[in-house]
């Protein structure tokens, strides 16, 4: 029981226990003052927001400087709150604005990597092609040298066998004239 009072004392105690986490930020709302004088015992004129550009008159006196802020105001402010460098207000435009153009440029990179991409893919489905033709030809190629070669064979066999054919039959002719009977000569004493 003691320890069931103690969870419950313990969570009434502590609400973050009870809410869930939430991310909050803190507000960049800052601005300064405006006086009439070189001090906060002058006068307030208005208040200058942070991050607005002004004119710096080049007077200063103690920590303060006189300015001319972005409405005309002529005032002074405190010095350790003006900077040479440009303000986040001024420079967030410009960066988005870049941020722009160098986003149009990735785009139209990408676009250019899609197309060449689509163009690498086309050439090399026509080199694939171009190669299986090549290897087509090239086996056409091979076949008309085979045949080509059988052709010239069978011929020079052809020939051969006529030649061999010819000299058979002029072998036999041969054999054959030279065992024919000869011709007797007449004589001439016979009338």
């Amino acid at each position: 029981m003691l320890r069931l009072l103690s969870i419950v004392a313990l969570m009434l105690l502590s609400p973050t226990l009870l809410a869930a986490e939430q991310t909050r930020y803190i507000s960049d709302n800052v601005f300064t003052f405006l006086h009439g004088g070189p001090g906060t015992q002058y006068r307030i004129l208005g208040s200058v927001e942070a991050g607005q550009p002004i004119t710096y008159l080049g007077e200063t006196q103690d920590d303060y400087v006189k300015i001319i802020d972005h409405k005309g105001r002529e005032g002074w402010i405190d010095g350790k709150l003006v900077s040479r460098d440009k303000s986040f207000r001024v420079q967030l435009p410009e960066v988005e604005t870049k941020l722009e153009t160098v986003q149009a440029e990735l785009d139209e990179l990408i676009a250019q990597t899609n197309s060449s991409d689509q163009t690498i893919r086309q050439l090399r489905s026509q080199l694939a092609s171009a190669e299986e033709q090549l290897s087509t030809a090239s086996n056409e190629r091979d076949s008309a040298v085979r045949e080509l070669a059988q052709i010239q064979n069978n011929q020079r066999f052809e020939q051969l066998k006529q030649g061999g054919m010819i000299a058979g039959i002029g072998l036999i002719l041969g054999v054959i004239i030279a065992y024919l009977p000869r011709p007797r000569r007449r004589q001439k004493n016979r009338w």
